[in-house]
């Protein structure tokens, strides 16, 4: 059990699910946030399971999950522009948010939203960049979701299984 949350339609309708995934969710018997997760996941809405998982998290997950998911891609991004290490900077920034999350770490991991953005909308695939962007930079949803679906499909579910189960690890840890 992650939290003692329920995914109810009260709780969905509190974190701004749209319409159409909270009646979708309401199928579902199981209400446990993994479980509604998997099934997602099954149902072949990942951007939805990763769209939920990140509100579920708390701030040490989501900028973890960020990180790893970034970290699953940025060698596109390096292969590509292999004297740019900005998005590897902003994904830095970000980690010593995790363990020390100051105001000045913070802020550094905020001055990196651009290049965490300008990552995610054009190098990387899958949609893990969604999380890194979100969490490292709190401003890429539409740019990353864009660049979820312009890799290769069984690759690209290969990744985000990977990611997803990273996901769901975090939430099932015991703190």
């Amino acid at each position: 059990m992650t939290r003692n949350l329920k995914i109810t339609d009260k709780f969905l309708v509190s974190i701004y699910a749209c319409a159409e995934g909270k009646d979708w969710v309401s199928k579902y018997e199981d209400k446990e946030p993994v479980a509604v997760i998997r099934r997602l996941v099954a149902d072949d809405k990942w951007d939805w399971a990763n769209w939920l998982i990140v509100r579920i998290m708390d701030y040490k997950e989501y900028v973890s999950y960020a990180c790893f998911s970034a970290l699953q891609v940025i060698d596109i991004y390096e292969r590509q522009y292999p004297g740019d290490d900005r998005p590897r900077k902003a994904i830095e920034a970000a980690q010593k948010c995790i363990e020390n999350p100051t105001q000045d770490n913070k802020d550094a991991a905020d001055s990196a939203a651009y290049f965490a953005a300008y990552f995610a909308a054009y190098f990387a695939a899958y949609f893990a960049a969604y999380s890194a962007a979100r969490s490292a930079a709190y401003s890429a949803d539409s740019a990353a979701y864009f660049a979820a679906y312009s890799a290769d499909s069984a690759a690209r579910s290969a990744m985000k299984t990977k990611i997803i189960e990273y996901g769901i690890s975090l939430l099932t840890k015991t703190k």
